[in-house]
Parts: C-alpha cells; sequence; structure tokens
C-alpha cells in the first residue's frame, strides 16, 4: 500500500547522461497507482526519446512551452495545476540554476514556477560541478524556497570521474518520495462501492425506482479517493459528475450492478453497498408500451424480489470489509441491527429516510454506525463531512477489527 496511490506526479527530466534511469521512476509511481505525466526538456530529449517515456506513462509528454493543443494554449498553467507533486530527477546545474533564479523561459521552469505543488530535486552532474559555489549557491536557495533534496549519490561518474554528483538510485528517489507524503487513512487499499437507485422496467418507457440520487456514495467515493485508496464506483442511473480519478461504471437495474459486483468483487479489499437497490421488480416485462385505453380503469402489476447484492457478497466468504446501508423509516435501529447480522456485515450505516431534510436526494444527512461491538451517531451536517466520519471510523474500527 503505497502513500503515492491517486497522487499526480508530474515527473521532470532534464538534460544529463541519467535521464535514462527516469524510465524505471516512471515504472515505480505507476506501480503505486499514481497518475504520472513526464515533461522533458530539450537536453533530455538528446539522452532518451519522448517516445519511451510515452509508452511507460500512457500519457503525451510534455516539451513545449507554447503548446497550441492544450487548452489555451497555456500547457504550463495546466500541468502546474494538474499536480499533486513534481519530482526533477535528473536535475542538470543548469536546470538547478534556472529553479534558483525563478526562471520562465521553457516550459520546465515555467510549470516549477506556476506550481505550488510539493518540488522534489534530484540532482545529477559532474562532480567539480556539484561542488562549485555557485551550484551550492542555488541550491541552498532552492531549499529556502521549499524543495526537498533527493542526494547526490557518490561513485564513479559516466566521465571517469570520482566524487558526488551521481543521480541517487530510482528506487531510494521513489522511498524517499513515498516517505514524505502523508499516508491517507486507506492508502493502497481498492474500494468498490455502489452508489445510486436502480431501475426495473415495466415496458420500455415505465420502470420503478426509488427517489436515492446518489449524493452520499459519490461524496464516499470522492472521500475514499481522497484518502489514497483505489476506488471503484457502480453506479445507477444518477445526475453527478464522477468524482476525479474514480473509475465508474454505469448500470440500470439490479441485476446489472450484481453482475458489474460480481465481475470486479474479488480484487477488492472493502465493498461498501451505498446504492438503494429497488427491492422488488415487475414480474413480466411488456415489450410494448402500456395503451391507456378509455375502458382501462386499473392496472396490476406482480412483483417479484429482487436480488440481495450485499448478502451475494457477503454469501461468498471473501476476504475483505463490508459495509451497508439501511435506510429506514421507522424503528432505525433495530431494523440496522437486523439487516448487520442476517448480512452478516463488518458496519452497518443507518439513515432515517423519513426525514425529508436528511438521506434521499438531500445535501446533508444524519447517521448512525453500528458494528456488533459498538454504535456511533453522526449528527446532521453536510454529506461531504458525514463521509468523511464514515471513513474515519472504517479506518480505525473495521478495518483494524
Amino acid at each position: 500500500m503505497s502513500n503515492l496511490a491517486n497522487k499526480n506526479i508530474l515527473l521532470c527530466v532534464t538534460g544529463g547522461i541519467a535521464a535514462y534511469k527516469a524510465a524505471e521512476l516512471v515504472r515505480l509511481f505507476k506501480t503505486a497507482n499514481a497518475f504520472v505525466r513526464v515533461l522533458m526538456t530539450q537536453g533530455a530529449q538528446e539522452f532518451i526519446t519522448p517516445l519511451t517515456m510515452q509508452a511507460l506513462s500512457g500519457d503525451k509528454v510534455h516539451t513545449d512551452l507554447l503548446n497550441t493543443e492544450a487548452e489555451a494554449a497555456m500547457g504550463h498553467i495546466e500541468l502546474a495545476k494538474w499536480s499533486d507533486l513534481i519530482v526533477v530527477a535528473p536535475c542538470s546545474a543548469n536546470s538547478l540554476s534556472k529553479l534558483a533564479e525563478g526562471r520562465g523561459d521553457d516550459l520546465f521552469s515555467a510549470v516549477c514556477l506556476a506550481s505550488e505543488s510539493d518540488l522534489f530535486v534530484a540532482p545529477a552532474m559532474n562532480q567539480a560541478m556539484w561542488k562549485d559555489m555557485r551550484t551550492q549557491k542555488n541550491l541552498k536557495r532552492i531549499i529556502k524556497f521549499g524543495a526537498k533534496i533527493i542526494g547526490p549519490a557518490s561513485g564513479e561518474q559516466a566521465c571517469g570521474d570520482i566524487g558526488e554528483g551521481r543521480m541517487t538510485e530510482p528506487k531510494e528517489i521513489f522511498s524517499e518520495i513515498e516517505n514524505e507524503i502523508e499516508c491517507g487513512l486507506l492508502a493502497g487499499r481498492k474500494v468498490l462501492i455502489t452508489a445510486g437507485p436502480t431501475q426495473e422496467m415495466i415496458d420500455p418507457v415505465r420502470f420503478i425506482s426509488n427517489k436515492s440520487s446518489g449524493k452520499m456514495g459519490f461524496s464516499l467515493a470522492e472521500e475514499i479517493k481522497n484518502q489514497g485508496a483505489i476506488v471503484t464506483l457502480i453506479s445507477g442511473p444518477v445526475n453527478l459528475d464522477t468524482p476525479d480519478k474514480v473509475k465508474r461504471f454505469d448500470v440500470q437495474s439490479a441485476k446489472e450492478m450484481q453482475s458489474k459486483v460480481e465481475e470486479l468483487i474479488e480484487d477488492c479489499d472493502i465493498f461498501i453497498s451505498a446504492a438503494a437497490v429497488a427491492d422488488f421488480k415487475p414480474k413480466k416485462y411488456e415489450q410494448k408500451k402500456i395503451k391507456k385505453g378509455s375502458e382501462v380503469h386499473q392496472m396490476k402489476i406482480e412483483l417479484d424480489k429482487n436480488f440481495d447484492i450485499l448478502k451475494t457478497v457477503t454469501d461468498k466468504k471473501l476476504n475483505l470489509k463490508t459495509v451497508g446501508f439501511a435506510a429506514e423509516t421507522e424503528d432505525l435501529i433495530n431494523n440496522a441491527e437486523k439487516k448487520l447480522v442476517e448480512k452478516n456485515l463488518d458496519l452497518i450505516v443507518a439513515n432515517d429516510v423519513s426525514d425529508q431534510s436528511i438521506g434521499f436526494d438531500s445535501d446533508e444527512n444524519e447517521v448512525t454506525l453500528i458494528t456488533k461491538l459498538e454504535k456511533k451517531k453522526i449528527k446532521k451536517t453536510s454529506k461531504k463531512n458525514v463521509s468523511k466520519k464514515i471513513i474515519e471510523f472504517i479506518a480505525q474500527k473495521v478495518i483494524n477489527d
């Protein structure tokens, strides 16, 4: 489980023979489930091709300050805003000088100047250049500005000299950066979450559903992602944007949701069933729209009980933690405790949907967290705050149980 999971990392590769080592850094960042983009200076491109870095990162390599394909041709601002952290490896003496002087005459220096992200610098240069008082002065300046320096290492250099100046090995750079980044409560965990309602079709234009907006599930997905987890969201029909860095699958019916859950569940550490799955579905689906004739005064629809997706998951006895939701209109705690036991859950989140100011389609909620050992009430607040408290509880009381 890496602290770098879900982080946006901009790797800046500058000119120097150590540029080839940047390829291994990309691989390490990707393995940690970070999102990686690569920026290369003109000098770096003399040592390793952008095509190599593009193949490893899975994204276009950035090389030009004035990129007409970028939004408003301001590519350096886009990259600066996108990055959670910037890693300069290798950082040549010339690039170090640009950072110290606050230059902005190429893409590399402009991005670093415009960014407020954490900056990690791995110097790489000839031992004499490293010892030069001007280089050391530049080094002190960027440290004062908040840069974190990794290395350099000592040893034989490409030119034949021996001394300090070699770029620190990629594994060590990765390790130092990871140790510097604050660990999220769910760092590296794989979480599958369902959200929203399901729609059970009666005929081509009518369906049975409920008032769920999906806001609680989407808010949970956002917070889980913020805590370093790899999040997959399965959503019923909702009008909500996908949280950044969350993989989303859209479904309509309970059957479709169950199929997608079964497809993805075995690769997860935590399953959170926040979706309001319809309890019943029409026994028969009419292929054509049911007509309302003048002689028809009522219509009867026979219903069948729907799939219990959460019970299906817990019956598999997989090595994961399961969290359910109990949306009730009466006897909230007793009904929730009954579901906790019947479905063999690690945690159930109980909320009273009879109160129109919380729950379905509201921006606020009030819930009670129930395990086999304790209960904790979260008083009425925004669904964002409720989500934070739920995730804190899961991290502290469920995962470590």
